[in-house]
């Protein structure tokens, strides 16, 4: 059984920073790729990061490209995903996943329940 819990959310000002952190519970996360997705209100939950199991291989979709890095610690079993000039449309629910580094949230088994980021403008 694989859990993943996110921490890290808030309430932040339109340029500000956050990091997200994604712990995984009860198996070893280093031979998993891990992703970050993001859900607003109405709309469907949509890629923002994906990194593979060593950390070598990065994916970003391209509105986050050069503002937000993943990054993983397999020896602490986490996963990051440092946030830096947030802007209002970065509002969201962010899940943690784990098992893929596709962008379809399908390709990926396992899943966090969340963590809420609302950049005010």
């Amino acid at each position: 059984q694989v859990r993943l819990v996110e921490s890290g959310g808030g309430l932040v000002q339109a340029g500000g920073s956050l990091r997200l952190s994604c712990a995984v519970l009860g198996r070893t996360v280093s031979t998993y790729g891990m992703g970050w997705f993001r859900q607003a209100p109405g709309k469907e939950r949509e890629f923002v990061a994906a990194i593979n199991w060593n950390g070598v291989i990065t994916y970003y979709r391209d509105s986050v490209k050069g503002r937000f890095t993943i990054s993983r610690d397999n020896a602490k079993s986490t996963v990051y995903l440092q946030m830096n000039t947030l802007k209002p449309e970065d509002t969201a629910l962010y899940y943690c996943a784990a098992g893929s580094v596709e962008t379809t949230p399908s390709q990926y088994p396992y899943w966090g329940q969340g963590t809420q980021v609302t950049v005010s403008s």
